[in-house]
């Protein structure tokens, strides 16, 4: 589903609508939009998708945004040098301050804007004329800046022993993580419930339903822009990919018993374009087939090179397959080359 498709839909329903945010306003086609989701230098765009839900792509990751009287809820903080326009980007979206951060792993493109997103939001315990807890809390929240927050895998990666130099800055840190399951919470009249993935993408993915809007935000376990990352060094895995996808269409529905008209739950991914049920389930499709064509080469004994030179992902590599950049379509052969060679791990 493209994202003029995707707007052709939702501008049936009242109150749909986009926002360019650039020098002044402008309205982008689906090409600029992938574009400026590969490159965090360009402008920024603003997709309304529930009344109180918005997608802002070309800051890096996709960034999700919930916002109503209890303040707003980001979903990823984009990359560092785009963090100044994504907090105007806000500001012409809400008044509210931001209150939490969630941040679905510890890639740079999606947790580089955490420091100054949290000092640009106000924390939850500051939401009345005076902060709760005096000087203790003003220094344990940064001087009430917003709450980071993620799985616990996520800090151990953004982190470092004591002696050795962390990837990130301290005040990028996540200040509450978990490390169960799913972790709730219930912020503007609307359940949340976040669900770690464990050995997806990475060992520190998490995916967010948020109940009321019926809107997943999925991280880098869904890429529309490239084959996915598997990011075995960090814990991830061509199962757990598949595991994590395969949840994501359990918390999404169709658009039953009305499949002509707009709606269903609606799914962010970590990059590229909105998606829906049913494009996730082509995505996880598309996945396994790979897996199980490779999976079949590995049994019938070929090497990598000669896995590569068969390309298992031809039919898909119009879509998803990338010759140059950071994650090819090298890299994802060889990841599920490893994986399945490993038993699916």
């Amino acid at each position: 589903m493209a994202l003029k498709s995707f707007l052709k839909r939702r501008s049936a329903e009242a109150g749909v609508g986009l926002i360019a945010l650039t020098c002044g306003l402008a309205l982008w086609g689906p090409s600029q939009l992938v574009r400026a989701q590969q490159n965090a230098s360009s402008e920024l765009e603003v997709i309304r998708i529930r009344p109180n839900f918005y997608m802002i792509a070309g800051a890096g990751g996709n960034i999700a945004l919930q916002t109503g009287k209890d303040g707003t809820i980001l979903v990823n903080a984009g990359s560092s040098d785009a963090a100044d326009r994504v907090v105007a980007a806000i500001k012409n979206i809400t008044d509210q301050p931001i209150r939490y951060i969630i941040n679905t792993s510890a890639d740079s493109d999606f947790v580089g804007g955490n420091a100054r997103l949290a000092r640009a939001g106000r924390n939850i315990l500051a939401t009345g004329p005076e902060p709760l807890g005096g000087e203790f809390e003003r220094n344990m929240t940064s001087d009430y800046a917003a709450s980071i927050f993620a799985a616990e895998p996520v800090l151990f990666s953004m982190s470092a022993p004591t002696g050795k130099k962390a990837p990130f800055p301290q005040d990028a840190w996540p200040v509450e993580t978990f490390s169960e399951r799913r972790r709730d919470m219930y912020f503007n009249g609307e359940g949340l419930q976040i669900y770690h993935e464990p050995a997806a993408h990475s060992d520190g993915d998490s995916v967010i339903l948020f109940r009321a809007s019926d809107v997943v935000v999925s991280g880098d376990v869904i890429d529309t822009t490239r084959f996915p990352v598997i990011d075995s060094a960090k814990g991830g895995s061509i199962q757990g990919e598949i595991d994590a996808l395969n949840h994501v269409i359990e918390l999404s529905v169709r658009p039953m018993p009305f499949v002509f008209q707009a709606g269903g739950t609606y799914i962010i991914p970590g990059h590229g374009r909105v998606c829906d049920r049913r494009d996730v389930v082509e995505y996880r499709d598309m996945i396994v087939t790979i897996r199980d064509i490779i999976g079949d080469m590995v049994q019938r004994g070929l090497t990598l090179t000669q896995v590569n030179n068969a390309s298992p992902t031809k039919a898909y590599e119009r879509e998803y397959g990338a010759g140059s950049g950071q994650w090819t379509t090298d890299n994802f052969v060889e990841a599920v080359f490893k994986g399945v060679t490993r038993g699916g791990k």
